[in-house]
């Protein structure tokens, strides 16, 4: 199965301070957005290995765009989400978004041990969808739990899946509830 990019949108944000204490190092966030033709739309369709075989090359192709849009800073954290039309169903953006399509995102930013925080959900255009950010080495490390509030103008359509990789550069602004640090982070298991 090849599939077939509509679209793409590329979302960059920078925040400088939070409740009026300036960051320091300003929080960069970064998301891309490939909107897909859904081959399955309007059909219930048993096996779904063909996508996720196909998704690796996909997948490819979004971390170098989401690289491009977001340069060369550092990742710390990632997240990734998918957005289907309402002519599929929601396991359709799960099969486009299991590990073979999320290890290009890896190899783009230069590795990560921890599983990669993932939603999906039905919807259409004018869509928001919070794509959850945590730690790409060490899941314990809470002052990088965050989100990336994406609005999806105009799409998915019933025919479409939008499929989205975030990731962000630094730990919440003014974070301070606890937890595994930065510092002590050891990166051997995804979670310490």
């Amino acid at each position: 199965m090849k599939l077939k990019v509509r679209r793409w949108q590329a979302v960059v944000e920078e925040k400088l301070e939070e409740a009026g204490r300036p960051a320091g190092e300003p929080l960069r966030k970064a998301a891309i957005i490939a909107f897909v033709e859904n081959p399955y739309a309007g059909r219930y369709v048993e096996d779904l290995s063909p996508m996720i075989e196909a998704s690796p090359e996909l997948g490819a192709q979004m971390a170098a765009k989401l690289r491009e849009a977001y340069g060369d800073h550092p990742v710390l954290s990632y997240g990734k989400a998918g957005v289907v039309g309402l002519g599929g169903e929601q396991e359709h953006a799960n099969a486009l978004l299991t590990t073979p399509a999320a290890e290009p995102l890896r190899r783009e930013i230069g590795g990560g041990k921890a599983w990669i925080s993932s939603v999906t959900k039905m919807g259409g255009p004018g869509t928001l969808l919070d794509v959850p950010l945590a730690s790409k080495d060490a899941l314990y490390v809470r002052s990088l739990y965050n989100a990336m509030t994406i609005y999806l103008p105009d799409g998915p359509m019933p025919d479409e899946i939008a499929l989205v990789f975030a990731v962000s550069s630094r730990a919440r602004i003014n974070a301070r509830v606890g937890g595994l640090k930065l510092e002590d982070v050891q990166g051997h298991d995804g979670l310490v």
